[in-house]
Protein backbone atom coordinates (compact mmCIF):
# COMPACT_ATOMS: atom_id res chain seq x y z
CA UNK A 1 0.00 0.00 0.00
CA UNK A 2 1.46 3.42 -0.95
CA UNK A 3 2.13 5.98 1.81
CA UNK A 4 0.13 9.17 1.52
CA UNK A 5 2.07 12.20 0.22
CA UNK A 6 1.20 14.39 3.24
CA UNK A 7 2.44 11.71 5.63
CA UNK A 8 5.75 11.40 3.76
CA UNK A 9 6.18 15.19 3.91
CA UNK A 10 5.54 15.29 7.68
CA UNK A 11 8.05 12.49 8.25
CA UNK A 12 10.72 14.38 6.29
CA UNK A 13 10.14 17.56 8.34
CA UNK A 14 10.35 15.55 11.57
CA UNK A 15 13.71 14.03 10.58
CA UNK A 16 15.03 17.46 9.61
CA UNK A 17 14.05 19.06 12.94
CA UNK A 18 15.50 16.13 14.90
CA UNK A 19 18.81 16.45 13.04
CA UNK A 20 18.90 20.20 13.69
CA UNK A 21 18.22 19.70 17.40
CA UNK A 22 20.98 17.05 17.59
CA UNK A 23 23.51 19.38 15.95
CA UNK A 24 22.59 22.14 18.41
CA UNK A 25 23.18 19.87 21.40
CA UNK A 26 26.49 18.65 19.97
CA UNK A 27 27.64 22.25 19.48
CA UNK A 28 27.02 23.24 23.09
CA UNK A 29 28.47 20.08 24.60
CA UNK A 30 31.53 19.60 22.38
CA UNK A 31 32.65 23.13 21.53
CA UNK A 32 35.54 24.58 23.57
CA UNK A 33 34.04 26.44 26.53
CA UNK A 34 36.61 29.22 26.17
CA UNK A 35 35.01 30.24 22.87
CA UNK A 36 31.63 30.84 24.54
CA UNK A 37 30.78 34.37 25.66
CA UNK A 38 30.75 34.79 29.44
CA UNK A 39 27.67 35.84 31.35
CA UNK A 40 27.48 39.47 32.38
CA UNK A 41 28.90 40.07 35.88
CA UNK A 42 25.48 40.94 37.27
CA UNK A 43 24.04 37.57 36.25
CA UNK A 44 26.79 35.35 37.63
CA UNK A 45 26.25 33.24 40.73
CA UNK A 46 28.61 34.61 43.34
CA UNK A 47 30.25 32.87 46.26
CA UNK A 48 29.27 34.01 49.75
CA UNK A 49 32.44 36.08 50.20
CA UNK A 50 32.26 37.69 46.76
CA UNK A 51 28.71 38.81 47.49
CA UNK A 52 29.98 41.13 50.18
CA UNK A 53 30.65 43.87 47.66
CA UNK A 54 26.92 44.30 47.11
CA UNK A 55 24.79 46.62 49.29
CA UNK A 56 22.39 43.78 50.04
CA UNK A 57 25.14 41.58 51.51
CA UNK A 58 24.42 39.91 54.86
CA UNK A 59 25.76 42.26 57.55
CA UNK A 60 28.02 39.59 59.03
CA UNK A 61 30.09 39.65 55.83
CA UNK A 62 32.62 42.37 54.97
CA UNK A 63 31.00 45.29 53.19
CA UNK A 64 32.62 47.33 50.45
CA UNK A 65 31.26 50.85 49.99
CA UNK A 66 30.65 51.96 46.44
CA UNK A 67 31.54 55.23 44.79
CA UNK A 68 28.51 57.57 45.06
CA UNK A 69 28.74 58.22 41.33
CA UNK A 70 28.90 54.55 40.46
CA UNK A 71 25.77 52.84 39.21
CA UNK A 72 25.30 49.82 41.50
CA UNK A 73 24.96 46.43 39.82
CA UNK A 74 21.78 44.39 40.25
CA UNK A 75 21.71 42.34 43.47
CA UNK A 76 23.63 39.07 43.05
CA UNK A 77 22.17 35.60 43.29
CA UNK A 78 24.09 33.85 46.05
CA UNK A 79 24.03 30.16 46.90
CA UNK A 80 24.79 29.25 50.53
CA UNK A 81 25.42 25.58 51.24
CA UNK A 82 24.53 25.48 54.92
CA UNK A 83 25.85 21.93 55.34
CA UNK A 84 29.32 23.37 54.74
CA UNK A 85 29.04 25.74 57.73
CA UNK A 86 30.92 23.83 60.42
CA UNK A 87 30.98 24.25 64.19
CA UNK A 88 33.85 22.18 65.49
CA UNK A 89 36.35 21.86 68.32
CA UNK A 90 39.01 23.30 65.97
CA UNK A 91 37.40 26.52 64.76
CA UNK A 92 40.62 28.24 63.67
CA UNK A 93 41.84 25.31 61.60
CA UNK A 94 38.39 25.07 59.96
CA UNK A 95 38.16 28.85 59.37
CA UNK A 96 34.87 29.16 61.25
CA UNK A 97 33.29 32.61 61.38
CA UNK A 98 32.38 34.09 64.77
CA UNK A 99 29.81 36.80 65.42
CA UNK A 100 30.42 38.72 68.66
CA UNK A 101 27.25 40.47 69.84
CA UNK A 102 27.18 43.14 72.55
CA UNK A 103 24.24 45.13 73.92
CA UNK A 104 26.01 48.38 74.82
CA UNK A 105 24.60 51.13 77.04
CA UNK A 106 27.95 52.44 78.28
CA UNK A 107 31.34 52.22 76.60
CA UNK A 108 34.32 50.87 78.55
CA UNK A 109 37.72 51.25 76.92
CA UNK A 110 38.90 48.11 78.73
CA UNK A 111 36.19 46.13 76.91
CA UNK A 112 37.52 47.25 73.53
CA UNK A 113 41.15 46.65 74.53
CA UNK A 114 40.22 43.12 75.59
CA UNK A 115 38.39 42.61 72.29
CA UNK A 116 41.50 43.63 70.34
CA UNK A 117 43.60 41.23 72.41
CA UNK A 118 41.56 38.18 71.36
CA UNK A 119 43.88 35.78 69.55
CA UNK A 120 41.17 34.35 67.29
CA UNK A 121 41.84 35.56 63.72
CA UNK A 122 40.14 38.93 63.45
CA UNK A 123 39.30 38.40 59.78
CA UNK A 124 36.95 35.64 60.98
CA UNK A 125 35.26 37.88 63.57
CA UNK A 126 32.27 40.13 62.90
CA UNK A 127 31.01 42.50 65.59
CA UNK A 128 27.46 43.63 66.31
CA UNK A 129 26.30 46.29 68.79
CA UNK A 130 22.91 47.59 69.83
CA UNK A 131 22.81 50.90 71.69
CA UNK A 132 19.80 52.53 73.39
CA UNK A 133 18.40 55.93 72.56
CA UNK A 134 19.26 58.89 74.78
CA UNK A 135 22.19 60.95 76.00
CA UNK A 136 24.17 58.02 77.41
CA UNK A 137 23.55 56.03 74.24
CA UNK A 138 24.78 58.95 72.12
CA UNK A 139 27.97 59.19 74.16
CA UNK A 140 28.52 55.42 74.00
CA UNK A 141 28.06 55.55 70.22
CA UNK A 142 30.56 58.38 69.87
CA UNK A 143 33.23 56.58 71.91
CA UNK A 144 32.62 53.29 70.13
CA UNK A 145 32.83 54.96 66.72
CA UNK A 146 36.14 56.61 67.67
CA UNK A 147 37.69 53.25 68.51
CA UNK A 148 36.20 51.59 65.43
CA UNK A 149 37.68 54.28 63.18
CA UNK A 150 41.17 53.57 64.52
CA UNK A 151 40.80 49.79 64.55
CA UNK A 152 39.34 49.50 61.05
CA UNK A 153 41.86 51.87 59.44
CA UNK A 154 43.38 50.39 56.25
CA UNK A 155 46.83 50.56 57.82
CA UNK A 156 45.75 48.50 60.85
CA UNK A 157 45.57 45.09 59.18
CA UNK A 158 46.58 43.25 62.36
CA UNK A 159 43.49 44.17 64.40
CA UNK A 160 40.82 44.85 61.78
CA UNK A 161 37.60 42.86 62.07
CA UNK A 162 35.69 41.36 59.14
CA UNK A 163 32.72 43.67 59.67
CA UNK A 164 31.03 45.82 62.32
CA UNK A 165 27.31 46.58 62.64
CA UNK A 166 25.86 49.21 64.99
CA UNK A 167 22.12 49.35 65.72
CA UNK A 168 20.37 52.17 67.58
CA UNK A 169 17.23 51.40 69.54
CA UNK A 170 14.09 53.51 69.38
CA UNK A 171 13.75 53.86 73.13
CA UNK A 172 15.84 54.52 76.23
CA UNK A 173 16.74 51.92 78.91
CA UNK A 174 13.76 51.32 81.24
CA UNK A 175 15.94 51.71 84.36
CA UNK A 176 18.94 53.79 85.38
CA UNK A 177 22.33 52.39 84.38
CA UNK A 178 24.17 52.33 87.72
CA UNK A 179 25.06 48.82 88.83
CA UNK A 180 22.99 48.88 92.04
CA UNK A 181 19.87 50.20 90.30
CA UNK A 182 20.18 47.74 87.40
CA UNK A 183 20.17 44.78 89.77
CA UNK A 184 17.36 45.86 92.10
CA UNK A 185 14.78 43.06 92.30
CA UNK A 186 11.88 45.41 91.55
CA UNK A 187 13.44 46.34 88.19
CA UNK A 188 14.29 42.87 86.98
CA UNK A 189 11.24 41.84 84.98
CA UNK A 190 11.01 45.09 83.02
CA UNK A 191 14.78 45.46 82.63
CA UNK A 192 15.39 41.92 81.46
CA UNK A 193 12.41 41.96 79.10
CA UNK A 194 13.91 45.07 77.48
CA UNK A 195 17.31 43.34 77.34
CA UNK A 196 15.70 40.31 75.68
CA UNK A 197 14.18 42.46 72.96
CA UNK A 198 17.53 44.18 72.39
CA UNK A 199 19.34 40.84 72.13
CA UNK A 200 16.78 39.46 69.71
CA UNK A 201 16.87 42.56 67.50
CA UNK A 202 20.65 42.39 67.38
CA UNK A 203 20.69 38.66 66.67
CA UNK A 204 18.04 38.64 63.95
CA UNK A 205 19.64 41.61 62.18
CA UNK A 206 23.25 40.39 62.14
CA UNK A 207 23.22 36.58 61.99
CA UNK A 208 24.48 35.73 58.52
CA UNK A 209 24.44 32.45 56.58
CA UNK A 210 28.20 31.97 56.97
CA UNK A 211 28.25 32.39 60.79
CA UNK A 212 29.38 29.32 62.74
CA UNK A 213 29.45 30.65 66.31
CA UNK A 214 27.77 33.50 68.20
CA UNK A 215 29.61 34.91 71.21
CA UNK A 216 27.47 37.07 73.47
CA UNK A 217 29.81 39.38 75.34
CA UNK A 218 28.56 42.09 77.69
CA UNK A 219 30.01 45.57 77.32
CA UNK A 220 31.23 45.54 80.93
CA UNK A 221 33.18 42.27 80.62
CA UNK A 222 36.66 43.75 80.51
CA UNK A 223 38.99 40.79 81.05
CA UNK A 224 39.04 37.39 79.39
CA UNK A 225 41.78 35.01 78.25
CA UNK A 226 42.99 36.03 74.76
CA UNK A 227 42.08 32.51 73.62
CA UNK A 228 38.50 32.85 74.90
CA UNK A 229 36.76 31.86 71.66
CA UNK A 230 38.86 28.82 70.76
CA UNK A 231 38.97 27.68 74.40
CA UNK A 232 35.18 27.66 74.68
CA UNK A 233 34.70 26.18 71.21
CA UNK A 234 37.19 23.38 71.93
CA UNK A 235 34.51 21.66 74.04
CA UNK A 236 32.26 21.45 70.95
CA UNK A 237 29.09 22.13 72.96
CA UNK A 238 25.99 23.85 71.56
CA UNK A 239 25.82 26.33 74.47
CA UNK A 240 28.69 26.97 76.85
CA UNK A 241 29.35 29.66 79.43
CA UNK A 242 32.42 30.53 81.54
CA UNK A 243 32.28 31.69 85.15
CA UNK A 244 31.96 35.48 85.40
CA UNK A 245 33.69 37.02 88.42
CA UNK A 246 34.45 40.56 89.59
CA UNK A 247 37.69 41.98 90.97
CA UNK A 248 37.25 44.36 93.91
CA UNK A 249 39.07 45.90 96.85
CA UNK A 250 38.49 43.78 99.96
CA UNK A 251 38.54 46.20 102.92
CA UNK A 252 38.76 43.40 105.46
CA UNK A 253 41.84 41.91 103.79
CA UNK A 254 43.26 45.22 102.69
CA UNK A 255 43.98 43.81 99.24
CA UNK A 256 42.51 43.02 95.84
CA UNK A 257 40.08 40.10 95.84
CA UNK A 258 37.64 38.28 93.57
CA UNK A 259 33.93 37.62 94.08
CA UNK A 260 31.22 35.87 92.03
CA UNK A 261 29.23 38.14 89.75
CA UNK A 262 26.89 36.27 87.39
CA UNK A 263 24.35 34.11 89.24
CA UNK A 264 22.26 33.19 86.21
CA UNK A 265 24.19 30.00 85.39
CA UNK A 266 22.68 27.26 87.52
CA UNK A 267 21.44 23.72 87.95
CA UNK A 268 17.77 23.53 88.88
CA UNK A 269 16.46 22.42 92.27
CA UNK A 270 13.23 20.81 93.56
CA UNK A 271 12.57 24.01 95.51
CA UNK A 272 12.74 26.18 92.39
CA UNK A 273 10.54 23.78 90.45
CA UNK A 274 8.03 23.80 93.31
CA UNK A 275 7.97 27.59 93.40
CA UNK A 276 7.35 27.72 89.65
CA UNK A 277 4.39 25.37 89.93
CA UNK A 278 2.66 27.80 92.33
CA UNK A 279 3.31 30.91 90.22
CA UNK A 280 0.86 32.72 88.01
CA UNK A 281 1.44 32.72 84.23
CA UNK A 282 3.13 36.15 84.24
CA UNK A 283 5.46 35.60 87.18
CA UNK A 284 9.15 34.82 86.84
CA UNK A 285 11.81 33.17 88.97
CA UNK A 286 14.97 35.18 89.55
CA UNK A 287 18.32 34.07 90.90
CA UNK A 288 20.62 35.75 93.43
CA UNK A 289 17.96 37.40 95.63
CA UNK A 290 17.32 36.52 99.27
CA UNK A 291 13.64 37.35 98.81
CA UNK A 292 13.37 34.46 96.33
CA UNK A 293 15.38 31.55 97.72
CA UNK A 294 15.50 28.84 95.04
CA UNK A 295 18.34 26.71 96.45
CA UNK A 296 19.63 26.06 92.95
CA UNK A 297 23.25 25.00 92.50
CA UNK A 298 24.95 28.15 91.22
CA UNK A 299 27.99 27.79 88.99
CA UNK A 300 29.29 31.02 90.53
CA UNK A 301 30.09 28.99 93.68
CA UNK A 302 31.39 25.86 91.93
CA UNK A 303 34.79 27.33 91.12
CA UNK A 304 37.92 25.89 92.72
CA UNK A 305 41.04 28.06 93.20
CA UNK A 306 43.33 25.46 91.60
CA UNK A 307 40.65 23.60 89.65
CA UNK A 308 40.90 22.31 86.11
CA UNK A 309 39.84 25.07 83.69
CA UNK A 310 38.43 22.38 81.37
CA UNK A 311 36.06 20.94 83.97
CA UNK A 312 32.55 21.02 82.53
CA UNK A 313 29.13 20.80 84.18
CA UNK A 314 25.56 20.50 82.91
CA UNK A 315 23.42 23.62 83.35
CA UNK A 316 19.70 24.39 83.23
CA UNK A 317 20.10 28.17 83.16
CA UNK A 318 22.85 30.35 81.68
CA UNK A 319 24.01 33.92 82.12
CA UNK A 320 24.82 36.18 79.20
CA UNK A 321 27.91 38.04 80.34
CA UNK A 322 29.98 35.74 78.13
CA UNK A 323 28.07 33.01 76.30
CA UNK A 324 29.18 30.99 73.26
CA UNK A 325 26.38 29.52 71.14
CA UNK A 326 26.53 27.44 67.99
CA UNK A 327 24.78 29.50 65.33
CA UNK A 328 22.55 26.55 64.41
CA UNK A 329 20.97 26.76 67.89
CA UNK A 330 19.75 30.27 67.10
CA UNK A 331 18.80 29.24 63.56
CA UNK A 332 16.62 26.48 65.04
CA UNK A 333 14.61 29.21 66.79
CA UNK A 334 16.19 29.57 70.24
CA UNK A 335 15.99 33.23 71.21
CA UNK A 336 15.71 35.31 74.39
CA UNK A 337 12.08 35.37 75.55
CA UNK A 338 10.99 38.86 76.69
CA UNK A 339 8.03 37.17 78.39
CA UNK A 340 7.80 34.48 81.06
CA UNK A 341 8.79 31.18 79.45
CA UNK A 342 8.33 28.40 82.01
CA UNK A 343 8.66 31.28 84.50
CA UNK A 344 12.08 32.20 83.11
CA UNK A 345 13.16 35.22 81.08
CA UNK A 346 16.07 36.45 78.93
CA UNK A 347 19.21 34.25 79.04
CA UNK A 348 17.74 31.75 81.51
CA UNK A 349 14.65 31.53 79.31
CA UNK A 350 16.94 31.07 76.31
CA UNK A 351 18.54 28.00 77.93
CA UNK A 352 15.09 26.55 78.60
CA UNK A 353 13.92 27.25 75.05
CA UNK A 354 17.07 25.70 73.60
CA UNK A 355 16.55 22.63 75.78
CA UNK A 356 13.00 22.29 74.45
CA UNK A 357 14.53 22.35 70.95
CA UNK A 358 16.96 19.56 71.89
CA UNK A 359 20.07 21.60 72.77
CA UNK A 360 21.79 21.27 76.16
CA UNK A 361 23.70 23.98 78.05
CA UNK A 362 27.07 23.57 79.75
CA UNK A 363 29.32 25.61 82.03
CA UNK A 364 33.00 25.88 82.92
CA UNK A 365 33.18 26.67 86.66
CA UNK A 366 36.98 27.08 86.65
CA UNK A 367 37.26 29.15 83.47
CA UNK A 368 36.98 32.81 84.43
CA UNK A 369 36.08 36.10 82.80
CA UNK A 370 35.86 39.36 84.75
CA UNK A 371 33.23 42.05 84.99
CA UNK A 372 33.90 45.76 85.45
CA UNK A 373 33.55 46.99 89.04
CA UNK A 374 31.75 50.32 89.32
Amino acid sequence: MAVARSLRRNTTITYFLAALLLLTFLYFFLVDSTSLPSLPQSRQLLTSKDAASNPLSPPSLPFKKQDPNEVPPPPPVVHYRMNNVTTSSQPIENRESVLILTPLAKFYSQYWDNLLALSYPHDLISLGFIIPKGREGNEATRQLQDRITKTQAPSNKKHRFASITILRQDDEPPTAQSESERHALSHQKVRRAAMSRARNSLLFTTLGPTTSWVLWLDADVIETPPSLIQDLASHDKPIIVPNCMQRYWNKDKGSEDVRPYDFNSWQDSPTALGLAEKMGPDEILLEGYAEMATYRSLMAYMGEPTGDAKKIVDLDGVGGTALLVKAEVHRDGAMFPPFPFYHLIETEGFAKMARRLGWKSFGLPNFYVYHYNE
